[in-house]
């Protein structure tokens, strides 16, 4: 079964990347976490992470006056709706130029080029059957 394509937006992902740090936690934990980079109010940060539990993409749990918030999907699930998003919108759905765009972007250890060795075989051995 396919899992959904999780997309997020350039903020989703500085609150998420906040809410995967220190989890659970609050808006207020959030606002500050991000302050320097983003310069979001109090009301912004909050806004923008009751969005995100609309979107299922956290949630959020009441104790007393505050709201403590989790996430509701993981790294891999955002990484993979990432990397799906570029291979669609940048690459035409064509693996083979992103990858080789990947490789020839910068250095690769002997160790790194094992295990994308080792993927392919594994990959190859599954799909014969």
């Amino acid at each position: 079964m396919n899992q959904p394509l999780i997309e997020l937006t350039g903020a989703e992902w500085a609150i998420i990347k906040a809410v995967w740090e220190r989890e659970p936690c609050t808006a207020p934990a959030v606002q500050e976490a991000l302050f320097a980079e983003t310069r979001w109010t109090y009301s912004t940060a909050r806004t923008l992470l009751d969005r995100m539990v609309g979107k299922g993409l956290l949630r959020a749990e009441k104790q007393g006056k505050m709201t403590s918030y989790r996430s509701a999907v993981t790294r891999e699930q955002a990484q993979r709706g990432e990397l799906l998003y570029t291979l669609k919108h940048a690459f035409n759905g064509a693996l083979t130029p992103m990858v080789q765009c990947l490789i020839e972007s910068g250095p690769l250890k002997e160790s790194e080029l094992d295990a994308l060795e080792a993927l392919i075989k594994s990959r190859k051995k599954t799909a014969k059957k």
